[in-house]
C-alpha cells in the first residue's frame, strides 16, 4: 500500500511505523497503527465467478468450505455415508476420487443422494473424465497437460461446456514438469505459478474458460507466494490449501497459518484443508479459519479465557460444555466463557453475551455489562439458555434445557447494585482494558476474598 492511501493526523507517526504497516491493501475499514489510520475488512481479489453446482465461487462470492472423501469410490454407500456426515458439518463441496471406469459410473448413484456438490478427482485417464460429466458431476479437477493427445483434451472441455461443469487446475510438487523442476527445484512458488499457467493456457486454447486453479504445496511460504505470484497472471478463481499438512494436530496448525495468510491477503474463493484424519474434521477446521478472519458470519464464537491463578472455577469444562451445546446454532454471535470476575465482563467486552464465575457465584454479561448473578452450577444453563433466546433458535433436541421451563432465573440487581458490581471489578487505575491495575473503587461485598487481594 502506498503512503497516500493511509490517512493520518500525524505524518511523523507514518514514518515511525513499521515498513509492513505501511503494506496492508487487504483491509479495508480504519483502525489506528499509532497515529495511523490502517484497514481492516479483508479486500478480497477482484476474480471470474464459475458455478459448481448450486455453489458460486469468485467474482466475491463467499468463501465455500470443501472436502474430500476417503472411501472407495465404489462403495457408494460408504461414500454417501461420509458425505452426509460432511453436510452435516457444514461442508459446501465435496470431491471423490475416481480411480477407475467402475468408480466412475457410481457418481451419479452418489450425487442422487448427496445435498451438496460434487466433484471428480481425475488423473491421466480422459475417458474416465467423460464418464463422469456424464454421471453428472458438477465439476471435474484435472490437468488437461496429463491426459495425453488434443483431441483427448478437446473431447473432455466439449463434454465439459455442454454440461457447464467448470475444470479445476491443480497443481502440486508431484505434478511440475520436469523442466520447471531442473531449473526451479520442488520449492520455489515461481515453477507452481508457471505450471498453473501452461495448464491454463491449453483450457484457454480449447475456449474453454470456467476454470479454478490451485497452487498447492506441503510447505507454507512456497503455497502462499506461488498464489500471491499466480494472482498476478490470472483472474480465474483460486482454490486455496496447504497440501499433505499432516496429523489433526500439526496440520490444522499448519493449514491455519498457510490458509490464513492467503485469505488475509485478498486472495482465495473457496478452500479445503488436508488433514489425515477423518474429513469431517477438515470441515471444521476450515470454518473456525474463515470465521477467526470475519471472512464467514454463522454461528456461535466462543471467546474463553485461558485461566490464571485467579480462576475459581473449572472454566475449562465449562467453556467446551458451552462450545458444544451451542454448535448447532446458526445465527452470529460472540459468548465469552471467562473464569475471573473481576476482569472477566471488561476482557470480554466484544461479546454480545458472556459468563464469569468465581468462588459459587456466577454472573452474566452482555456486551460488558452485567446484568445477573446466579449460582455456578447454573452458569452453562443460563448462557446457552440466553444465546437461544438472543438467537431466535431452538436449543438441541438433546440438550437439558429441551424442557425450557428448567431454566434457571436471573438474579435481577438494582442499578446502584450493577454499578456497584461493573465498577469494582472493571474499572482499574490507569487501565480501562480490564487487564492489570490496581482496583479502584471499592470491591463488591459478594466478591472473593481471593479475589480482592
Amino acid at each position: 500500500m502506498s503512503e497516500d492511501t493511509i490517512s493520518s493526523t500525524n505524518s511523523d507517526a507514518i514514518d515511525a511505523a513499521p515498513a509492513d504497516a505501511l503494506d496492508r491493501q487487504e483491509y479495508t475499514g480504519k483502525y489506528r497503527y499509532g497515529m495511523a489510520e490502517y484497514e481492516k475488512t479483508v479486500n478480497r481479489r477482484k476474480s471470474k465467478s464459475i458455478k459448481i453446482g448450486k455453489v458460486l465461487i469468485g467474482g466475491g462470492f463467499p468463501i465455500a468450505v470443501q472436502s474430500m472423501t476417503t472411501t472407495d469410490t465404489r462403495d457408494v454407500e460408504a461414500t454417501v455415508r461420509q458425505i452426509q456426515a460432511l453436510e452435516n458439518e457444514g461442508c459446501e463441496i465435496v470431491r471423490v476420487s475416481v480411480l477407475n471406469m467402475e468408480a466412475a459410473q457410481s457418481l451419479g448413484a452418489i450425487k442422487e443422494r448427496i445435498n451438496i456438490p460434487l466433484v471428480a478427482d481425475i488423473h491421466f485417464r480422459y475417458k474416465l473424465a467423460l464418464e463422469a460429466i456424464k454421471q453428472g458431476v458438477h465439476k471435474v479437477r484435472l490437468n488437461p497437460g496429463n491426459i495425453g493427445a488434443r483431441h483427448k483434451v478437446e473431447a473432455v472441455c466439449s463434454a465439459a461446456k455442454d454440461r457447464g461443469i467448470p475444470i479445476r487446475i491443480g497443481v502440486n510438487s508431484g505434478s511440475l514438469p520436469q523442466d520447471l523442476l531442473k531449473k526451479y527445484g520442488h520449492d520455489d512458488p515461481e515453477a507452481f505459478a508457471l505450471a498453473a499457467m501452461r495448464q491454463i493456457e491449453i483450457l484457454e486454447d480449447h475456449n474453454f474458460n470456467d476454470i479454478a486453479i490451485s497452487v498447492k504445496s506441503t510447505n507454507v511460504n512456497t503455497a502462499f507466494y506461488a498464489y500471491k505470484i499466480l494472482a498476478t497472471m490470472t483472474e480465474h478463481p483460486f482454490h486455496v490449501g496447504i497440501t499433505e499438512s499432516g496429523t489433526l494436530w500439526p496440520g490444522t496448525v499448519k493449514s491455519s497459518v498457510g490458509i490464513g495468510a492467503i485469505l488475509l491477503n485478498g486472495l482465495g474463493d473457496t478452500i479445503r484443508v488436508s488433514l489425515a484424519t477423518d474429513p469431517v474434521e477438515e470441515v471444521k477446521v476450515g470454518k473456525q479459519i474463515l470465521k477467526s478472519l470475519e471472512l464467514k458470519h454463522e454461528g456461535v464464537d466462543v471467546i474463553a479465557c485461558p485461566t490464571c491463578g485467579r480462576c475459581q472455577i473449572d472454566m475449562i469444562p465449562l467453556a467446551e460444555e458451552v462450545e458444544r451445546r451451542t454448535k448447532h446454532f446458526k445465527a452470529p454471535l460472540k459468548a465469552a466463557v471467562m473464569g475471573c470476575v473481576v476482569n472477566g465482563p471488561g476482557e470480554a467486552m466484544a461479546a454480545d453475551i458472556g459468563i464469569a464465575g468465581g468462588d459459587g457465584i456466577g454472573l452474566l454479561f452482555k456486551k460488558g455489562k452485567v446484568v445477573g448473578e446466579v449460582k455456578e452450577h447454573e452458569l452453562a444453563d443460563l448462557l446457552v439458555s440466553e444465546i437461544s433466546k438472543l438467537t431466535g433458535e431452538a436449543v438441541a433436541p438433546d440438550d437439558p434445557l429441551s424442557d425450557i421451563a428448567g431454566v434457571p432465573p436471573i438474579e435481577k440487581k438494582s442499578d446502584s447494585r450493577i454499578h456497584k458490581i461493573t465498577s469494582g471489578k472493571n474499572r482499574l487505575e490507569g487501565n480501562t482494558s480490564g487487564r492489570g491495575g490496581t482496583l479502584k473503587s471499592e470491591h463488591p461485598d459478594w466478591l472473593p476474598e481471593s479475589a480482592k487481594k
